[in-house]
């Protein structure tokens, strides 16, 4: 029996993927680089990036909000306020 590996460094964001969610990186008008996680019915976080901030940061934080979501109900939202 073969196991999955790990999704090292972000095991939530492959469990997003693997329930059919989704997340996307990238220029969402006007904001120049944006980072959105969504499962099948809700978004689950809305970040915008800073400025310095590498991409690997950026996708560490978003981690950390999809696991907030998933773990505490706690939807994080840096677009809409």
């Amino acid at each position: 029996m073969s196991k999955k590996p790990a999704a090292l460094p972000w095991p939530n964001l492959q469990a997003l993927i693997d329930d059919h969610g989704s997340f996307v990186v990238g220029y969402v008008s006007p904001i120049p680089c944006a980072a959105i996680a969504s499962d099948q019915h809700n978004m689950l976080a809305a970040l915008v990036r800073r400025r310095g901030e590498a991409l690997t940061e950026l996708l560490g934080r978003l981690e950390a909000a999809v696991a907030k979501a998933y773990d505490e109900q706690i939807y994080t939202d840096e677009i809409n306020g």
